[in-house]
């Protein structure tokens, strides 16, 4: 009997509190005190901050500005949706991360595609692909999420991962 190997080397620990946390009412923080909580999640080893939404606001681009230039360690990540004016509002948040990553996403259920994004399937794919080749021209680390994901078609979602991988998202 031959002994299995554990498959899983390390566990890869993404924080979002910086970002998400802020999604909750009345939860939000000033920038220094986002800097500050970004430097405690890198003393506990922390692989990846999601340090915001940079096209979101001034602070959340502020905030995702000065993360990447005081914090050292983690790789620092910025959101934005499949939109050029979202990354490069994250390009430039993360100009002063050693390590940084855009993490693009766009909505793939049929209820948010025909409602949030206006767009058919189709359209939705092309601008994800076409999304992540630009985000690639300023980081090799490229994210891609699919939001509502649970509410959509499994076939569409198989073939918005395969193009996102094939257009570079690591």
């Amino acid at each position: 009997m031959t002994k299995q190997k554990n498959a899983i080397e390390h566990v890869i620990i993404f924080d979002s509190t910086l970002r998400d946390a802020e999604q909750s009412p009345g939860a939000t923080l000033d920038v220094a005190e986002k800097v500050e909580v970004a430097h405690q999640l890198a003393r506990l080893g922390v692989d990846v901050i999601e340090a915001g939404f940079p096209i979101s606001s001034p602070m959340q681009f502020e905030g995702v500005r000065r993360i990447s230039n005081e914090v050292h360690g983690p790789v620092i990540a910025a959101l934005a949706r499949t939109l050029k004016k979202d990354i490069d509002s994250a390009a430039a948040a993360l100009q002063g991360a050693k390590r940084r990553r855009i993490h693009a996403f766009t909505s793939t259920s049929p209820v948010h595609m025909e409602h949030m994004l206006r767009m058919d399937a189709k359209t939705v794919l092309a601008k994800a692909v076409e999304a992540i080749a630009y985000a690639k021209g300023f980081t090799d680390d490229v994210e891609f999420s699919c939001q509502d994901a649970t509410r959509s078609d499994r076939a569409f979602l198989r073939e918005m991962v395969q193009a996102a991988i094939e257009a570079g998202a690591t």
